[in-house]
């Protein structure tokens, strides 16, 4: 077994055992929390919300984890639940406002400009609009790919979708985003 396995299934032993699983959760916050924040924050865009989602996130983090099967990484479960906390957030208010989910994410790109912690330039700005204009699948699948970085394996395991399905979502993505840049 490779040590990073090892390392993660100790540091999961340490979150589950009530003498060690304050500090090690404490760790794991601090290790995770601005990955996380920034996955989040490309969802729903606003940062108040954000912060609401993400605490939700290492809520259902803490109170899951002794159900963690470990068929993940630790991380790829982590990054399920703040992704399924979004999508879970951003139905309740698109149903609030009686909208679809990608109507609703439209609208919440023109409150970027008012956001004082955006500071893109015009380019940043055409970016951001033209991500927030695609399918809420190609959506994720574009920022886990290009801004996370993530590999398509890894985000097969968080939206539980075929790497196949994922290629072809992120290729789609990525023509209607330079459409979009080209157009504007």
């Amino acid at each position: 077994m490779n040590s990073s396995v090892e390392n993660e299934k100790l540091f999961i032993n340490r979150l589950i055992d009530p003498k060690t699983k304050d500090k090690a959760f404490r760790e794991l916050v601090r290790l995770y929390q601005e990955r996380l924040y920034w996955h989040i924050r490309k969802i729903l865009i606003s940062h108040e919300d954000t912060n609401d989602v993400l605490q939700n996130t290492f809520i259902k983090v803490h109170k899951g984890i002794a159900n963690f099967k470990g068929d993940s990484k630790l991380f790829s479960w982590m990054y399920r639940i703040a992704t399924n906390e979004s999508i879970t957030f951003l139905n309740k208010r698109a149903k609030e406002k009686n909208v679809s989910i990608d109507e609703y994410q439209i609208t919440s790109i023109h409150s970027l400009q008012d956001d004082i912690l955006f500071d893109g330039s015009a380019i940043q700005e055409i970016l951001q609009k033209a991500i927030q204009e695609l399918p809420h699948k190609q959506r994720l699948v574009f920022n886990m790919k290009y801004f996370d970085n993530l590999k398509y394996e890894e985000i097969s395991e968080i939206l539980d979708t075929s790497v196949g399905a994922l290629k072809a979502s992120y290729f789609h993505a990525v023509k209607k985003i330079k459409q979009h840049i080209e157009e504007h």
